[in-house]
């Protein structure tokens, strides 16, 4: 290697990909835990007691806005992951000193300490405001990651590889099992870290270009190799929470109308039509594929942003991110797919999406593949202006105005879509404009009704079906148009079984 006149010796991504290169080609060893039973049977408000020294974080007295801070292993994070650091004059582990924590009201062993090391890390940055640190990303457990900008709490997750994600032979979970921290200079405004990834079945290597800012990115570029043939390989893979929102309601009274940190998908095809598919909680596991060839773009969005929507002063889900994938390069022909699992809880993460090519590399042969991943809270910023989009979907009673004007329940199902767009805001309320909706043979359509929504400058769809077989879900499909023109996004909605 090279040294780099002023910045930082001569490492890359090849370096890694050599290593899991390597790895493809030797047999998997599975991690071992070196936790003493103090830290391995904790209780999570004892793990959170485990905090970390300001004063010891990596590049806390540096000159760069950049410092970063390790988690203790414990609980489930019973694996060290190896952490080094590059500078100016080479590559050096970061190792685990008990002094750099404060263990809280824990009673802990010094014996219990010896040959630990951390479970992951965290990048901290002045986000908010120029005198104070904050949370950038998060990096904890398998290949996980997640990031904040401006203004912004914590939601859903990135997954650095996703291995047969809900198939019967059970998933598996690649881990990061050793990092480079690339020492920023003081003038530069992202960090990049690098990755070595390993699983049973897979090894790889990854280069994250972390970038701060009201809309905080991450540049990933990846090179994967597989050590034996699996059947669902997800590539940009997201994990986030539902639990109820506007179209399926919470079954419990709740002060909180939504609760969850992701309210739906949305796909930009490489034909250049967007999907917009609202999420469920589903009582029994649910998968769902969109065929795409070379996607411009896919991800959860958290679109409804008033607070009066979830009423939550803790978890202000009003200000978690939506993730949002944009692929580098054409990807070729495959689908997008999302994981609906059910879940009693917001503790569970229960939404997965990413996308599987139809074409799989040979084992020991190199998958090169990269992508913008967006952490934002602008999701018109992402849409065609040229293209409405939905802003709601809202699940009612069906029913029918009487003689006497008394609204009488007639064992429909009425779904509610409101569209917006600077497109439509341009249409008089008399433009002619129309839908095109389809339903399975699982239903009856009886109402198809569109009105100009003069509140939001949109127009409000309303759709009354009878379902056949409730205990089987029912798949429609809607879009706005004038004439031939196509107005907005296509909404494509699942009404889940009832059992």
């Amino acid at each position: 290697m090279l040294l780099l006149s002023g910045t930082a010796w001569a490492f890359g991504i090849d370096d890694v990909a050599a290593k899991a290169e390597k790895l493809a080609n030797e047999s998997f060893v599975a991690p071992r835990s070196n936790l003493q039973p103090v830290f391995r049977d904790m209780a999570f408000g004892d793990y959170q007691q485990l905090r970390f020294r300001n004063e010891k974080a990596l590049w806390h007295d540096a000159e760069t806005p950049f410092e970063v801070q390790f988690y203790h292993q414990g609980m489930h994070f019973d694996v060290p992951v190896r952490i080094n650091e590059i500078t100016a004059s080479g590559v050096k582990e970061v190792t685990y000193d008990p002094e750099m924590f404060d263990f809280g009201n824990v009673q802990v062993d010094p014996k219990s300490l010896e040959n630990l090391g951390f479970a992951g890390f965290k990048v901290l940055y002045p986000l908010n405001k120029a005198d104070k640190a904050d949370e950038l990303i998060s990096v904890l457990g398998a290949s996980y990651f997640r990031v904040i900008g401006k203004g912004q709490v914590y939601g859903l997750s990135a997954r650095g590889l996703a291995i047969d994600t809900a198939l019967p032979g059970g998933e598996e979970f690649p881990w990061f099992r050793e990092f480079w921290l690339e020492r920023p200079q003081a003038d530069r405004r992202n960090l990049i870290i690098y990755a070595l990834l390993d699983s049973p079945r897979a090894t790889g290597a990854y280069r994250l270009v972390v970038t701060p800012g009201k809309d905080s990115t991450v540049d990933v570029q990846a090179r994967v190799f597989l050590r034996q043939p699996v059947e669902k390989l997800g590539l940009g893979a997201l994990t986030s929470m539902y639990l109820f929102g506007s179209n399926q309601p919470s079954p419990q009274l709740n002060y909180r109308p939504q609760l969850h940190d992701s309210e739906g998908l949305a796909v930009h095809s490489g034909d250049g039509e967007w999907l917009w598919r609202p999420l469920n909680n589903p009582k029994r596991l649910a998968i769902s594929s969109f065929p795409v060839e070379n996607p411009r773009g896919f991800g959860l969005l958290q679109r409804t942003r008033e607070f009066s929507r979830y009423e939550d002063l803790d978890d202000r889900y009003e200000l978690r991110p939506s993730g949002w994938i944009e692929p580098r390069g054409n990807w070729g022909k495959g689908r997008v797919e999302l994981i609906e699992i059910p879940t009693p809880d917001e503790t569970n993460d229960n939404i997965v999406a990413f996308w599987v090519p139809d074409e799989q590399p040979q084992p020991g042969e190199p998958l090169d593949f990269g992508y913008l991943l967006h952490f934002t809270m602008n999701e018109p910023a992402l849409h065609d202006p040229e293209r409405a989009w939905v802003s709601q979907t809202r699940l009612s009673t069906g029913d029918v105005k009487q003689s006497n004007l008394i609204r009488q329940p007639d064992g429909t199902t009425a779904l509610i879509v409101d569209f917006v767009g600077p497109n439509l805001a341009k249409l008089a309320p008399e433009a002619m404009v129309s839908t095109r909706v389809s339903v399975d043979d699982n239903a009856e359509l009886v109402e198809n009704n569109l009105r100009h929504n003069p509140v939001t400058d949109g127009w409000r769809l309303t759709l009354r079906l009878r379902v056949r077989d409730p205990a089987r879900p029912v798949e429609l499909r809607a879009a706005l148009v004038e004439g031939e023109n196509t107005l907005s996004e296509t909404w494509t909605y699942q009404i889940p079984s009832n059992e």
